[in-house]
């Protein structure tokens, strides 16, 4: 039988919690077990420790023998805890990394990281580029990619969409400096932006007059009715390339944002240098760039038949994300290669 830990999560959901959200979906449709775990203990220190783990190792006592157990990563303090228990059951262990602690928020070292990792028996990775970082580093679990991240939503965008004379680049999410300071220096010419998120001081921006603020806005909305042509994959403090920790981390991380995007219906304008540029040019899903100043000679060539064609793929790979056939096909996939073959 095949399992999964789920968590308890509280609040307004971010998009982490979203990717997350979408992969128990996933696993659930295809049959998986839900172990049920939930860390609603509040407060602090080892005691709180100690009391959350001890009830992980309970639901963990319902794992037998020959069962895969996915384990969503970061699992923070338990995930170790709960490898160990599993193998003690005879089961095996997947980990489907979300975000890697040691590269974008220094929360452990890489050594640290990479021990924690290799407690599993498979790992699914983002992307080519996040495997080889991990086997680089001497993981020693078995690692495959999951591709791009779903995005389970009922809504669904427009079928036709006619741009104007000028391309609009969408750009959503946390919009405060400190993460994406770019947008405050970036002067888009032949081209506007439309800014949705939370964070974003208008008045301190040198291209305000070409950036259309809109706030914040659910992405069943955005799905509907996102107000612009191309969506932008971009971090960092530059707009000459994606630079500081958040933009360094596009080399080996799927953004969730693209994902929307392609849900949204539109073309992604990426960084050349992301994990996930090769996947989007390699589907014609949109155009990679190696700064945000050569927007203002690519976007007015692009004419409306090649549009349209990266448009109608983009909606084509939208309906395969709202179904979860990348997680779907990683999950399937992994457990194929846990699984004895009784022929062998």
């Amino acid at each position: 039988m095949n399992c999964y830990l789920a968590r308890d999560y509280k609040g307004t959901l971010s998009a982490g919690n979203k990717a997350r959200t979408d992969i128990e979906a996933v696993m659930s449709s295809l049959g998986y077990r839900n172990l049920g775990i939930k860390q609603s203990v509040s407060g602090g220190g080892l005691k709180h420790f100690v009391r959350n783990l001890a009830g992980v190792i309970k639901e963990c006592g319902t794992i037998r023998p020959g069962d895969i157990i996915v384990l969503q990563y970061p699992l923070k303090k338990y995930f170790s805890s709960v490898c160990r228990v599993a193998h003690a059951r005879g089961a095996k262990v997947v980990a489907l990394i979300h975000d890697l602690g040691s590269f974008r928020r220094k929360a452990l070292t890489e050594e640290k990281e990479i021990r924690r990792l290799s407690n599993a028996d498979l790992i699914i990775a983002h992307n080519a580029a996040m495997r080889r970082w991990l086997e680089r580093r001497g993981c020693t679990a078995k690692v495959i990619e999951l591709g791009i991240f779903d995005f389970l939503n009922h809504s669904r965008p427009a079928v036709e969409h006619e741009p104007g004379t000028d391309y609009k680049v969408v750009y959503a999410g946390n919009l405060q400096r400190r993460k994406n300071s770019f947008l405050y220096s970036i002067k888009p010419q032949g081209w506007s932006m439309v800014l949705y998120g939370n964070g974003f001081e208008a008045s301190e921006a040198a291209g305000a007059e070409n950036i259309d603020y809109l706030g914040f806005a659910k992405p069943s909305d955005l799905i509907k009715d996102a107000g612009g042509d191309f969506g932008l994959v971009w971090d960092g403090d530059s707009a000459e390339t994606c630079s500081g920790n958040y933009g360094e981390y596009l080399r080996l991380n799927n953004p969730h944002k693209t994902s929307l995007y392609i849900r949204c219906g539109l073309p992604v304008i990426i960084w050349k240098e992301a994990a996930l540029a090769p996947f989007i040019e390699r589907e014609g899903l949109g155009i990679a760039v190696g700064s945000l100043e050569e927007l203002h000679d690519i976007l007015p060539s692009i004419t409306p038949d090649r549009y349209r064609d990266m448009r109608r793929r983009v909606l084509d790979m939208g309906e395969r994300l709202a179904n979860g056939k990348y997680a779907g096909a990683a999950l399937i996939r992994a457990s194929a290669l846990l699984t004895p073959n009784p022929s062998e």
